[in-house]
C-alpha cells in the first residue's frame, strides 16, 4: 500500500502501518469516505458487520451542519439518532438541510454546548432512551476525554472518539479541563491514544483500530469483542499518526442537502415549506457570506482551490 501526500509523526509509523494491515482483520483495510471527514464511515459500517446491531440508534456530537460527520450514513442505512451542537446557526442549517428526515423522527438536533457536567442530562432529555445504543461519537477538539469519562447514562456499544495524533502512543497526555475550551486550531486539544486506550479500558471498552489518518479511534465493548478483531488492542500497536494530508476522496459531489426520506415530486421543498422560504434562505445566506470575516476566508479558500 502507497500513503500519499505529507505525512507527519515520521516513518516508523508508516511501517507500522504496512505491517497490520498485511492481517485481513485490520480495520484501515476497510476504510472509506461517504459523508464522514476521512475513511470513519467504512470502519464503522465494517465494526457493525462484525459484531451486528440492536436498535441501529446513535449519538454524535460536534457535527457542524451535519453534511461531513460519523453518522450521516447511518441515517441512509436506516438509522435514528441525536445530534448536539454548540452552534445556533448548524443547528438552523441541520434542520433546514435534513429536514424530511427531523420532520418524520429519524434524527433529533440540540443546540447546547457540551461540557462534563451537562452531557448526561442533555442525552437524557433528547436520546430516544435506549440505555445501550448501537453508537456514540465523540469530536467536540478538545474536552473529548472528560465528556467520556463522564457519560454513565449510556452504554454504548461502540464508540468513536477523536484523539490527538500529533503525540506518540507511548505517551499519556490530555489537556487540562476548561468548560470553556474553544480549539484555535493548534495543537491544544484533546487527549494522546494511550490515554483514550486506559480511560476505554477504566469504562469497560477494548480498542479495536485507527483510521489511516490518524485523528479517530474505535472501541467496541470488550464482551462483544471476537474472533473476527485483531488481538491487538493497545495504543502502540495500533496507533496512526495525524496524517494532515492524506485525502480520502469521496466519490460524486460534495453534499449540500441530506438525502435521506425525501418524498416525490417536491425537489428542493423537502427542505423549505415554500419558494418564499427558500429564497428568504438564500438571502440570509448570502449575507452571511458578505461578512467581512466570512468572505475573507472564502478568498482563502478560493485561492487554495477549495471553491
Amino acid at each position: 500500500m502507497r500513503l500519499e501526500g505529507v505525512v507527519w509523526g515520521g516513518y516508523c509509523w508508516d511501517r507500522l502501518l504496512e505491517e497490520r494491515i498485511k492481517d485481513s482483520r485490520s480495520l484501515e483495510n476497510f476504510g472509506y469516505k461517504v459523508y464522514s471527514q476521512n475513511d470513519e464511515d467504512g470502519i464503522i459500517r465494517e465494526i457493525f458487520c462484525r459484531i451486528g446491531t440492536t436498535n441501529k440508534e446513535f449519538i454524535e456530537f460536534g457535527v457542524q451542519d451535519g453534511l461531513e460527520c460519523n453518522s450521516h450514513y447511518l441515517l441512509h442505512l436506516g438509522w435514528k439518532g441525536l445530534w448536539i451542537e454548540g452552534s445556533k446557526k448548524y443547528c438552523h442549517i441541520m434542520n433546514i438541510k435534513f429536514k424530511p428526515v427531523v420532520s418524520n423522527g429519524r434524527l433529533r438536533i440540540c443546540n447546547a454546548f457540551i461540557t462534563r457536567d451537562n452531557i448526561n442530562q442533555l442525552i437524557e432529555e433528547n436520546s430516544f432512551k435506549s440505555k445501550e445504543p448501537d453508537f456514540l461519537s465523540i469530536d467536540i477538539d478538545g474536552n473529548d476525554w472528560y465528556v467520556w469519562e463522564a457519560i454513565n447514562c449510556i452504554k454504548p456499544r461502540v464508540v468513536c472518539i477523536e484523539y490527538n495524533g500529533k503525540f506518540p502512543p507511548d505517551y499519556y497526555w490530555k489537556q487540562a479541563y476548561n468548560a470553556n475550551h474553544s480549539w484555535d486550531g493548534s495543537d491544544w486539544q484533546g487527549a494522546s491514544l494511550k490515554a483514550m486506550e486506559l480511560l476505554g479500558e477504566k469504562k469497560g471498552y477494548q480498542l479495536v483500530g485507527t483510521n489511516i489518518n490518524g485523528v479517530n479511534a474505535f472501541f467496541v465493548r470488550k464482551e462483544l469483542i471476537n474472533s473476527t478483531f485483531l488481538t491487538l488492542k493497545t495504543a502502540e500497536e495500533l496507533y496512526n499518526p495525524n496524517r494532515k494530508e492524506l485525502k480520502f476522496y469521496a466519490t460524486g459531489h460534495k453534499a449540500k442537502y441530506g438525502l435521506i426520506d425525501q418524498e416525490e415530486n417536491k425537489g428542493i421543498l423537502n427542505y423549505y415549506n415554500s419558494m418564499k422560504e427558500l429564497k428568504q434562505e438564500k438571502w440570509k445566506e448570502k449575507i452571511e457570506r458578505m461578512k467581512p470575516s466570512n468572505f475573507k476566508q472564502r478568498i482563502v479558500r478560493i485561492m487554495r482551490g477549495g471553491e
